[in-house]
């Protein structure tokens, strides 16, 4: 974990008011790992007060992508940054997705800006594994595939793919990634992980979640970001034990 200065070297817009940032940003990008996150100072101003927590999305050489859409003034100060202008960036944080376990297939589970992280992932899911991906969204202008692979869409007002959410749209497909030892990737809303944390349950699956929080210091001082242990017992903070859990680990 290091704060640097990166200069801003690229600002994307996609569609839909989702944009990526590419920044220079070598000592991060050599050390990360998908699932981590960076805490990222969006203003050289005392507001926002807080760093805003932003998974990293990919990875290309010294170059670190970050996905945003616009929903408040931290997002809206950084989408009109300028090529050269410097980001105050705190990174890597957190633990990522353990992506060289056992198995033979990936199955990538994404819910609307969800999706952010599985581009990094998956440059990093080996050769030799097959990957499925799950994309959801409310509607069709939610539904972000980017830097996706091989993926079937679902909309919950059936505007565009399969008619329902995305853990419906898993369980339609059940038959075909279980196939195969498969491993979840999950990423969304919290709505959505704890249905995918049902699914996988139900099915005798191994899933791991990216979990979402308001995260104000990003490394465990401040104690701000709990989650509950499985066993009901204790809690992890979710900036220094995760974003990344296994879903029988945490009570979602």
């Amino acid at each position: 974990m290091q704060i640097t200065n990166s200069k801003v070297a690229q600002i994307i817009e996609l569609e839909n008011s989702i944009n990526l940032i590419k920044v220079h940003c070598p000592e991060i990008a050599l050390s990360a790992a998908p699932g981590q996150f960076c805490n990222i100072k969006v203003s050289e101003s005392t507001f926002p007060l807080l760093r805003r927590p932003f998974s990293i999305c990919d990875v290309d050489g010294e170059f670190i992508y970050f996905m945003f859409n616009l929903v408040g003034e931290g997002t809206k100060l950084l989408a009109h940054k300028k090529i050269g202008e410097e980001l105050d960036i705190l990174g890597p944080l957190g633990n990522g997705f353990n992506y060289n376990d056992d198995y033979e297939a990936a199955v990538f589970v994404g819910g609307g800006l969800g999706v952010a992280p599985f581009p990094f992932l998956l440059q990093r899911i080996p050769s030799d594994k097959k990957i499925f991906s799950f994309i959801g969204g409310r509607s069709a202008k939610d539904v972000i595939t980017y830097g996706q692979k091989n993926y079937l869409i679902s909309t919950d007002d059936g505007s565009k793919g399969f008619k329902g959410n995305v853990i419906e749209l898993l369980n339609e497909n059940l038959k075909l990634i279980a196939s195969s030892n498969i491993k979840i990737f999950g990423c969304g809303p919290t709505p959505m992980l704890r249905a995918l944390k049902d699914f996988a349950i139900q099915n005798n699956l191994n899933c791991e979640v990216s979990t979402e929080c308001a995260m104000a210091c990003g490394f465990g001082i401040c104690q701000g970001c709990p989650i509950q242990a499985a066993d009901k017992e204790g809690y992890y903070l979710v900036c220094k034990d995760g974003p990344v859990f296994d879903v029988k680990k945490v009570v979602i």
